[in-house]
């Protein structure tokens, strides 16, 4: 396929993801396996203690992940995220993926200026953000195909945390991101290395998880892998997305701040959640009953004390 008319997809395919999506309970309207009620096999999902170890998940192979790519990228306010379309040159492979995948763009989500808004939670925490890099099964034509296989997609998720010192790397996209404040705005970007966005020595600490798009058309397409290490940012570079952004056009009477552009959680039913072999979040558990049991134990000194003074 050419790139021209990959580029082509690519665009169709947004317009597609683009259209009726304030209110993502409403989604099944238009695309019938948005529906609220068929919640099999959805994404996002809450991440918690109940997942399955696999010593065969290590690290995933980035290609091109560390090189400067040809060529530009384009950087697009789509009405509903921020989205950096990378073009051809990068592909993901291996850590228990059943193909090559090629990346084709990634894109934001948020919450508001108090509020967070990543789209997947760790037991039952939202962070500030989180960040997808979407990637295409190599032996599909275009993401029309794409959607129809049951693993037709591979997405990087990241999220996205907050400090006071400001990410140089992510000023790739922060710096640009008053060329799209509005709903339909592009602008070009200079290719960088998409390593240096990422938890570059964290990248064997993962989960893993068979579920869908988190926007219309919602096809349970994607093999999710959810890195455990956040991405830090600072708070003005957050700033720039949850106030900065706007959902409406220009030249609209009533602009609108692109807020809260996530989906709710649902649940994982049936479906096993991996962790990779190095993944620390299992560990968590034992972690959790000893403060129990160490609490318990200063509660009891607390309470012996309080019984010898009295006598």
């Amino acid at each position: 396929m050419h790139q021209e008319e990959t580029q082509q997809t690519v665009v169709s395919f947004i317009k597609v993801l683009t259209a009726e999506r304030r209110d993502p309970y409403a989604w099944g309207d238009m695309f019938p396996s948005c529906h609220p009620f068929l919640e099999e096999h959805h994404s996002p999902i809450n991440l918690d203690h109940q997942m399955i170890r696999n010593e065969s998940l290590g690290p995933l192979h980035l290609e091109g992940f560390d090189a400067i790519q040809t060529g530009h990228w384009t950087l697009k306010n789509d009405g509903h995220s921020v989205i950096l379309q990378v073009g051809s040159g990068m592909s993901v492979s291996g850590g228990g993926l059943p193909d090559v995948y090629h990346t084709i763009q990634l894109h934001f989500h948020w919450g508001g200026p108090a509020t967070n808004g990543s789209e997947h939670t760790v037991d039952r925490r939202r962070y500030p953000m989180e960040m997808h890099i979407v990637n295409m099964k190599s032996i599909h034509p275009n993401l029309t195909a794409a959607l129809d296989d049951p693993t037709g997609l591979a997405v990087l998720g990241f999220f996205i945390d907050v400090v006071y010192a400001e990410n140089l790397h992510f000023g790739h996209i922060s710096q640009k991101l008053s060329s799209v404040a509005y709903k339909g705005q592009t602008t070009k970007v200079k290719p960088f290395p998409l390593m240096s966005l990422l938890p570059k020595h964290n990248m064997s600490q993962y989960y893993r998880y068979y579920g869908s798009l988190t926007t219309p058309p919602c096809s349970r397409v994607v093999v999710w892998t959810l890195y455990e290490v956040p991405i830090y940012i600072s708070w003005s570079q957050l700033a720039q997305f949850t106030s900065q952004i706007f959902s409406t056009e220009e030249d609209a009477e009533q602009v609108t701040p692109l807020q809260n552009n996530f989906r709710h959680i649902h649940p994982t039913f049936s479906r096993i959640v991996s962790v990779s072999k190095d993944a620390k979040l299992l560990s968590g558990t034992a972690g959790s009953s000893l403060s129990s049991a160490v609490l318990l134990h200063l509660l009891q000194i607390l309470l012996l004390g309080c019984l010898i003074s009295e006598l």
